[in-house]
């Protein structure tokens, strides 16, 4: 098992999560990391769940490439991809390559994420060297296949009681209930469907909610 980190990374409030299966094209993906870019968003994960390894890497060097050095980008799932395409990082769930064999593959340096979603997931998260772990889904979510129950605030509650890690609360979050996850104890909320139609305008009403 690999060993927690001595660094502690810090979150920003919001974590903008782009799911290539959302847009007709990789220039229309291109178009809304763009405008969260804009508007101020400094973290975003690229997610594609269906498509071809060289898609994904086309996409994320693309995104790599467009995005400000004051945008961290997140590959979900593939840590090979997330290091082809210069990525900050790697983000992956329970079925996913172990965060002891991301770590071997990404190095030290590299941010890793780990998606959890019950108790002893989390613990057993925490115990790696996981920069950060997801919590979720908070809400009824429409944005993955088959997702896990819903864990609702009191998840979020019971996650903040048992890591000192920096916590992303996923799954369902929309602008009117971001606030109650951070009350509850998120640092941040990781946001795909409410970021639409207009990416810019719901960016900037998220920082106004989030504070």
């Amino acid at each position: 098992m690999s060993q927690p980190r001595e660094t502690v990374i810090l979150l920003p409030r919001l974590y903008a999560v782009l799911d290539a299966a959302r847009f007709p094209s990789p220039m229309a993906l291109f178009a809304v990391a763009d405008e969260l870019e804009a508007a101020g968003v400094t973290l975003m994960q690229y997610r594609n769940k269906s498509g071809n390894a060289g898609r994904m890497l086309y996409d994320a060097r693309e995104l790599r490439k467009r995005l400000g050095s004051s945008v961290c980008l997140i590959m979900n799932d593939r840590a090979d991809l997330s290091l082809a395409a210069d990525c900050e990082g790697v983000h992956v769930g329970q079925d996913d390559l172990s965060p002891a064999g991301v770590r071997r593959v990404i190095g030290p340096n590299r941010i890793l994420g780990v998606s959890t979603h019950s108790p002893d997931q989390l613990r057993e998260a925490d115990a790696t060297s996981a920069d950060y772990i997801a919590i979720g889904p908070v809400f009824w979510t429409k944005s993955k296949e088959n997702p896990d129950p819903v864990v609702g605030l009191d998840g979020v509650r019971r996650a903040r009681a048992l890591t000192k890690k920096p916590l992303v609360g996923i799954g369902g979050i929309t602008r009117e209930n971001a606030r109650s996850v951070i009350e509850a104890g998120a640092d941040s909320v990781a946001v795909i469907s409410d970021l639409s139609p207009d990416p810019g305008k719901s960016a900037e009403e998220f920082f106004r909610i989030l504070g």
